[in-house]
């Protein structure tokens, strides 16, 4: 008899294998691969057609979504680290690489391709205490509040960078 997985529980994953997903404009998915279904415990009946935030954990600052969808909607690629939800309960950490697909004809967005990989547990660390923060920032104060002390923070970390970036940034920092 399997024994019941425990909520709030870590899976580990395969540094091999990506996880990849793929929406419409509006966030609603349209593919899946295997490995995401495999690892968010979804099917394909409960995927499809969607929104992505399925899958998207409470631990996660509003902020970054919101950073996030403002800069793909202006057409530009972007990294960021993401904890994601699995259906069960269980969480798994992300290194996730969005990128914009565009009408041949018209070169209008129809959608974002994401493939996601697992990163390290120094970074997972470091931004696992920024997204603390800036969650209970949005709590106290709101999302506003939490966006400005992520500018602040990207601001003393010596960068006047856009949040395109910030991943990137906070591998160089640390």
């Amino acid at each position: 008899m399997l024994k019941p997985t425990p909520k709030n529980e870590e899976i580990e994953l395969d540094p091999k294998r990506y996880i990849v997903s793929e929406t419409d404009e509006k966030g609603r998915i349209t593919f899946a691969n295997d490995y995401f279904k495999e690892v968010s415990g979804y099917s394909d009946e409960e995927l499809i057609g969607k929104p992505h935030n399925i899958v998207r954990h409470p631990d996660m600052p509003k902020v970054v979504f919101k950073l996030l969808w403002e800069t793909i909607k202006q057409g530009k690629n972007i990294n960021a680290v993401v904890k994601n939800l699995a259906k069960d309960g269980r969480y798994y950490w992300i290194f996730t690489e969005f990128e914009i697909r565009r009408d041949t004809d018209t070169g209008d967005i129809i959608g974002y391709h994401a493939a996601r990989k697992t990163i390290s547990k120094h970074v997972i660390e470091i931004i696992s205490d920024l997204y603390t923060k800036l969650l209970d920032i949005e709590k106290s104060q709101g999302v506003e509040a939490s966006e400005k002390y992520l500018i602040e923070f990207l601001k003393d970390k010596g960068s006047d960078i856009e949040f395109s970036n910030i991943m990137e940034e906070i591998h160089r920092f640390y």
